[in-house]
């Protein structure tokens, strides 16, 4: 099992329209194709950012193939639309984590 997380940074004037964004059209419609499952929003408590604060949004997802799909039919088209609505005021990077059973040590 593969998490896709996408870390946001938000600027203060934004953020309420940015968090009802995600939660009403962004993480719908990234799960609507059934792809991606189990979406968690999660607040980042620590950070070193003067203005705005940080958010990781997560989706289970089976495998890399499966990611790979999503991204190519859904995916860069969400990112888009993030861009094209909150510009340089909402910032980004994704990272791949790898879900290990570690009762199995």
């Amino acid at each position: 099992m593969i998490i896709y997380n996408t870390t946001f940074h938000i600027d203060t004037d934004i953020l309420d329209d940015t968090l009802s964004y995600l939660a009403k059209n962004y993480i719908p419609e990234a799960i609507a194709g059934g792809l991606l499952h189990q979406p968690y929003v999660r607040r980042i408590l620590q950070t070193n950012e003067d203005s705005g604060e940080s958010y990781a949004v997560q989706f289970h997802v089976k495998n890399i193939d499966a990611l790979n799909d999503w991204l190519e039919k859904e995916g860069r088209r969400l990112q888009q639309d993030l861009l094209d609505r909150f510009g340089n005021k909402l910032t980004g990077f994704t990272t791949l984590l790898e879900e290990i059973d570690w009762e199995k040590w």
